[in-house]
Order: structure tokens, then sequence, then C-alpha cells
């Protein structure tokens, strides 16, 4: 589930920054956001927690502290004067942006319907690209939890994952190939099985 998105992250004309927020501010800055007319993205996933009496349902935040918002770099003190900003995370005093393909993946990962939940980053693992279900065409790690797979997307510049559960099937193996400093996705010499 994503929260008060406008559209599709991917596909804003602008690119895709985090702002890091104060604690537990993550709603009120998403909300202050749009109404000073930025595209933000909060992203959440339901969970269910045992009350004594009950079982509740509630929204969580899969990236605590962390507000993705669309913005033009050279104009973002009204970003930064947001009650409840910190900064906008980047390398030293310049805001990086989030790759289009990893918030893509983000997107389509949680309007997919399929369960999704916070993943510890994860920096090795077989790199996947999921050809059938509600996530194809998105890539990932592939990892095995509790008897079942889960595709595991992950925003580099926060160092952190969302996992979603997928079938063996529905996933083939790529291999990462670099060549003067140019990223390439290819799909292996040999086809490959997950184990």
């Amino acid at each position: 589930m994503a929260y008060e998105t406008q559209s599709e992250p991917a596909h804003s004309p602008l690119p895709w920054f985090a702002v890091r927020v104060k604690s537990n501010r993550e709603r009120a800055v998403a909300t202050l956001l749009g109404q000073r007319g930025y595209q933000r993205f909060l992203p959440t996933c339901k969970v269910r927690t045992r009350w004594s009496d009950r079982i509740k349902s509630a929204d969580r935040i899969l990236f605590p502290g962390y507000v993705f918002c669309s913005f033009n770099p050279d104009y973002r003190l009204p970003i930064l004067s947001t009650p409840g900003v910190l900064h906008v995370v980047g390398v030293g005093k310049e805001p990086a942006a989030v790759p289009e393909v990893e918030m893509s993946a983000l997107w389509t990962t949680l309007q997919s319907g399929v369960a999704v939940g916070p993943w510890p980053y994860l920096r090795s693992g077989d790199s996947v690209i999921v050809e059938r279900g509600a996530l194809a065409g998105v890539e990932g790690i592939v990892t095995h939890f509790k008897g079942g797979y889960r595709l595991v997307v992950s925003i580099a510049l926060l160092q952190r994952s969302i996992a979603a559960e997928i079938e063996r099937d529905w996933v083939r193996p790529l291999r990462r190939t670099v060549s003067h400093h140019v990223r390439e996705w290819t799909t292996p010499i040999a086809s490959g099985h997950i184990s």
C-alpha cells in the first residue's frame, strides 16, 4: 500500500529523493509536502497485531524515518523548511536521487497485492527478474524463508529492503556484468535453478 501518492513514482518528471524526518513524523511530513504541492510517497504495508481480546490490522511504515519526495534539487529549501524534516539524504551536502528502477520496483511490489513486509538490507544473493504473476518485470534478490520464497527489493541509498512472497517458478536468474562503470543485466549462459 502506498500512502497518499498521486501517481506511480517512477513516472514523475522530477527525480525522487529520500527525505529524512523526525521519529514518528512520517505521515505528518507526507501530508505537509502534499499540501505544498509536492508529489510524495510513503510506503506502508498491512500488519496484524494480536491484542488480548482481538486481532487488529494497521498500516506499518516500511522505511521508518523516511518519506520519498519528487522535486528539483536546486530548489529544496521549501522541503527543508517543512516541519519535521531533518535533511535530504545525499552524499556530502548534495542530495542523491533514488534510482528510477528502484522506485519503480518498490511501487510495483507494493501495488501487486502480494504480502509485503520489511526485510534486512541485502547486498548479495541471486539476482532475479520476475517473469510471471503480479510482480512481472520487477528485479530483485531471491531468498528462501520458512519453506517459501521471497523477492527482496531494495533502496540502496537508504540500505533498506522489503520482501514479497513469490512462487519459485515466477523468476529467472540474472547475471550482473560491469564494464567501464556501466551496469548491464544479462541472462546467464547456462540456465540456473534457485534452490
